[in-house]
């Protein structure tokens, strides 16, 4: 379960012996913490595609799909959707060679409308060692007027089916978790905590979070949400005062609810209506840097109960940045940012004050993941800008795929994956990776 987390990724750092790295699964989205961040101190600064250096391996991933990879010791799964048999599929990796283990078809269904930056396998799986929770979209084919868009168009109203899968590929259960009903189509990230895993419904009709017993899929407590938006906003959970919360924004708010019962604890209305970033925790303050059609920065001081919207907002940024999709990360004091037009920002995330500001791509899609030593912005077309997390704008590195990407990178066991169009990428340094995979 979650404990009390620090806010400096570099208390979060062990350091067994010089040269040596503390060693992290990546079971989720967004990490071991579920903020972008790694303890890991091997990884390469530099690597490209067409030298093939750094590049430990490649793996061609059949099918398409924007989900993450997610790594447990040395099994790495991913989801993909085979758009011409309509099926969703999870994929199984040996994490260290890049060899396929096994892949096991999830479901088959009509392939849902979506939006142009969406795909039909975007909701990136969950682990706790023994078994993959995996979320898709079913639909039947049937179509509805789209709400809340300003064309009008029609769109496939459609079911969230979460599995679980076992580390063999074999199904243990499979729950019809609710109705999903957006113009963007679907991405949601299941969350685990204790012995439930913990779903976002925030959708175009009656939205919910719910929560499921992991061992048999069967509903534990469900909370219906204010507003009828569709967001797309993974969780966070974080112990303050002895208690944990779930907290995230979407359905018009940011809110924080008890992760065993559902119940509401605080909330803070707006700052906007639809979200998609999840949000990251210094230690004081819940901090987003997401929204549409208006764009924020904004914290939110923990401690609060009820409604808190004009007690607890210790800073908001309402320009400079147009942030939507990218989640930030945070490297003690230092707020990282990515705005979705190609430039990245840097707060101080104590007042909201913005330190720098550098344009270093055309666009992001992917959510920043970070080091003690590095903040990676992988841009839409697969260049990674290695930044210093510093008071100044310093890039290390830049480093090339060769093709588009649009889901964010995982860190495990010295090693960065990187999901590409066509291929899922190891990163690693050469040398060590070679010997690793000989043994």
């Amino acid at each position: 379960m979650p404990n009390s987390l620090s806010p400096c990724l570099g208390l979060l750092l062990v350091v067994l012996s010089a040269g040596s790295v503390r060693a992290e699964n990546w079971p989720n989205w967004r990490g071991p913490r579920g903020d972008g961040t790694s303890t890991e101190t091997a990884l390469p600064l530099r690597w490209d595609a067409e030298t093939g250096e750094n590049i430990a391996w490649k793996f061609p991933v059949p099918g398409r799909g924007h989900s993450s990879p997610i790594v447990w010791g040395e099994r790495l799964f991913l989801t993909t959707c085979m758009e011409a048999d309509q099926a969703r599929v999870l994929i199984c990796l040996n994490s260290r060679t890049g060899e396929e283990l096994w892949q096991t078809e999830v479901l088959r269904s009509p392939l849902e409308t979506i939006h142009k930056f969406n795909s039909h396998a975007s909701g990136t799986p969950a682990t706790d060692g023994e078994t993959v929770f995996v979320p898709f979209l079913q639909v039947d084919g049937t179509t509805i007027p789209a709400p809340n868009v300003g064309a009008p168009r029609d769109i496939t109203p459609g079911r969230v089916i979460l599995t679980a899968i076992d580390f063999d590929g074999k199904q243990r259960w499979q729950t019809d978790v609710g109705e999903f009903i957006s113009a963007h189509g679907f991405c949601s990230c299941p969350v685990l905590y204790r012995d439930l895993v913990i779903l976002n419904g925030d959708h175009d009709g009656d939205g919910y979070l719910v929560a499921l017993d992991k061992a048999t899929g069967k509903e534990v407590w469900r909370t219906g949400r204010e507003q009828g938006i569709r967001s797309y906003v993974t969780p966070i959970i974080r112990e303050i005062g002895g208690r944990d919360q779930l907290v995230l924004s979407g359905s018009g708010h940011v809110a924080a609810f008890d992760p065993t019962s559902g119940e509401l604890i605080w909330k803070v209305d707006g700052p906007t209506e639809q979200f998609v970033a999840s949000m990251v925790f210094d230690g004081k303050r819940f901090i987003l840097a997401a929204g549409y059609p208006t764009h924020h920065v904004m914290a939110i001081r923990a401690g609060g109960e009820g409604d808190v919207t004009a007690t607890h907002i210790d800073w908001h940024v309402d320009q400079y940045v147009r942030c939507y999709v990218p989640s930030p990360v945070l490297i003690d004091q230092w707020l990282f940012v990515a705005d979705d037009r190609g430039t990245a920002n840097c707060f101080d995330s104590t007042d909201g004050t913005r330190i720098w500001q550098a344009r270093l791509s055309g666009a992001f899609n992917s959510s920043l993941v970070a080091t003690d030593r590095s903040v990676y912005f992988l841009a839409a077309d697969g260049v990674t800008k290695v930044v210093k997390p510093a008071a100044q704008a310093n890039v290390l590195a830049e480093n090339r795929l060769g093709e588009a990407c649009d889901a964010s990178p995982a860190i495990s066991q010295g090693r960065l994956y990187i999901r590409g169009e066509q291929h899922l990428f190891c990163i690693a340094d050469r040398d060590a990776a070679e010997v690793d995979a000989s043994e």
